[in-house]
C-alpha cells in the first residue's frame, strides 16, 4: 500500500522536541494523573490499590463498560452498544476507512483538514473528490459545491468540525443540510469531532453528526478536549448498525482491545467531564482573546478568528516559503507553529492556542520577535 508521507506529524515528530515554546500543540494544555484525579474529587490512592490487585488481561474486549457509557453521555442519541473504542481519534479514523472503503469507492472530504481524511482513503483505492474552504466563507463548506460533488455512487463524505487548522464551526443549519446532501445520495456521513464542545461562546454546543444523521459517524478522543492524549484511546460513534459489526470484525485484526489501565482512568475522566470542560474552556477562551490581540497588531498577519477548537490559520506576507518560515522560526526564535503547506496553505502557518498561557504568550514574543527582524532586513 503507497501512502502520501503525513505532512503535519512528520513535521512535529522532527521539530517539537527542538522548540522552546511548542505553539504548535493542538491538545489543551496536558493534565497529569494528580491533576486528573483532583479534578474529579477521586480518591487516587484507593484507584491504584485496586488497580494493582488486577490482572493484565485484554479486558473488555469491546470497552471497558464506565467508559463507554461516558461516551454515550457526550452525545443525544448514541447508547454505548453504538460506540467501537480505538488508539485514539488518529486510529479511528483509520480503522474507519479500513473497515468501509473498498477499491473505487467516491469519497468527497473538504480541504484543508487533517491529512487522514483525503490519504487514508486515497490509499485504499477510493477515488477522492476534495471540496476548498476558502477564507471568505469563513471556511465554511458551500452546500451547492458539496452537492455539485456528491452523486449516488458516493460512498462517503468527510467533514470537520471545529475544523482543523481553521478553527472554523458550522452552524446546526448548515450541519444539517451537510445531512439532507448525505441522505439524499444515501452515503456514509464522517465528522472528525475531536474538538467538538470546544466552543468559544458560552451556552453553544455544537450538535454531533452521529446524533443529527442515520448514518452518520463520529470520530472523537481523549486527547484535545479531555488533555489526556497519553491515553492513547479514541472511539467511533454510529448508529448504524451495519457499519459496527463491521468495524468490531475488522477490529479483530487490528487491535482486539484498548487498554484495561487506559480506559478505566478514562472512565474516572468523563464522569468529571463538565470540570474538565470547563477546564479546557477557560483556556482556549483565554488564550484566543491573547492570539486575537497579538494578531491585530502585526501588520504582516491576518487570519479568521476562530469560532472553536484549539488551532488557527494564520497568513503573512513575507517573501518566503511556509516550511522556511517555520523553520527559521524555530532554529532562531524558539518558537514552534506547523507550515501551512502541510495542509496545502501556502504562506500560512496554523497556531496552537490552548497550551500554557505563559508559553503562548512567550512564543508569540518569539515570533514578533521575527516578523521585526524580517521587516527590517
Amino acid at each position: 500500500m503507497k501512502i502520501q508521507p503525513f505532512a503535519v506529524e512528520e513535521w512535529m515528530n522532527a521539530y517539537e522536541t527542538r522548540c522552546r515554546y511548542n505553539i504548535a500543540e493542538t491538545c489543551v494544555d496536558s493534565i497529569s494523573l494528580d491533576q486528573l484525579f483532583e479534578l474529579a474529587g477521586q480518591d487516587r490512592d484507593a484507584f491504584f490499590r485496586k488497580i494493582s490487585s488486577v490482572r493484565l488481561t485484554y479486558g473488555d474486549i469491546e470497552g471497558y463498560p464506565p467508559f463507554l457509557e461516558g461516551i454515550a453521555r457526550l452525545y443525544r442519541n448514541i447508547q454505548p452498544s453504538e460506540v467501537v473504542v480505538t488508539h485514539g481519534a488518529a486510529g479511528a479514523n483509520h480503522h474507519l476507512f479500513y473497515s468501509l472503503i473498498e477499491p473505487g469507492d467516491h469519497v468527497v472530504t473538504v480541504v484543508p483538514t487533517y491529512q487522514q481524511l483525503t490519504s487514508i482513503p486515497a490509499s485504499f483505492g477510493a477515488r477522492v473528490d476534495t471540496l476548498r474552504l476558502r477564507s471568505e466563507n469563513h471556511y465554511l463548506p458551500d452546500p451547492a459545491e458539496l452537492r455539485a460533488l456528491v452523486t449516488t455512487d458516493t460512498r462517503l463524505i468527510c467533514i470537520n468540525n471545529p475544523n482543523n487548522p481553521t478553527g472554523s464551526l458550522m452552524p446546526p443549519a448548515l450541519l444539517n443540510e451537510i445531512v439532507q446532501i448525505a441522505r439524499d445520495n444515501d452515503c456514509y456521513l464522517l465528522c472528525d469531532e475531536v474538538y467538538r464542545l470546544l466552543t468559544q461562546e458560552p451556552g453553544e454546543l455544537s450538535p454531533s453528526i452521529a446524533d443529527l444523521y442515520e448514518k452518520g459517524i463520529s470520530v472523537s478522543s481523549m486527547s484535545k478536549v479531555f488533555s489526556l492524549a497519553g491515553l492513547r484511546l479514541g472511539w467511533i460513534a454510529t448508529r448504524d448498525s451495519g457499519l459496527r459489526a463491521a468495524c468490531l470484525s475488522h477490529r479483530d485484526y487490528n487491535h482486539i482491545s484498548c487498554g484495561l489501565f487506559d480506559e478505566r482512568v478514562a472512565a474516572i475522566a468523563l464522569g468529571a467531564s463538565a470540570k474538565l470542560l470547563e477546564r479546557s474552556r477557560g483556556i482556549i477562551r483565554e488564550n484566543l482573546q491573547i492570539l486575537d490581540d497579538f494578531i491585530h497588531r502585526q501588520p504582516h498577519l491576518q487570519y479568521v478568528r476562530p469560532s472553536a477548537g484549539t488551532t488557527a490559520l494564520v497568513r503573512y506576507d513575507l517573501a518566503m516559503d511556509s516550511r522556511q518560515f517555520c523553520t527559521t522560526l524555530c532554529e532562531r526564535y524558539g518558537a514552534l507553529v506547523t507550515p501551512g503547506d502541510c495542509f496545502d496553505e501556502p504562506r500560512a502557518f496554523r497556531i496552537g492556542y490552548a497550551c500554557r498561557k505563559e508559553e503562548l504568550e512567550q512564543g508569540l514574543a518569539a515570533l514578533e520577535r521575527m516578523l521585526r527582524d524580517c521587516s527590517q532586513a
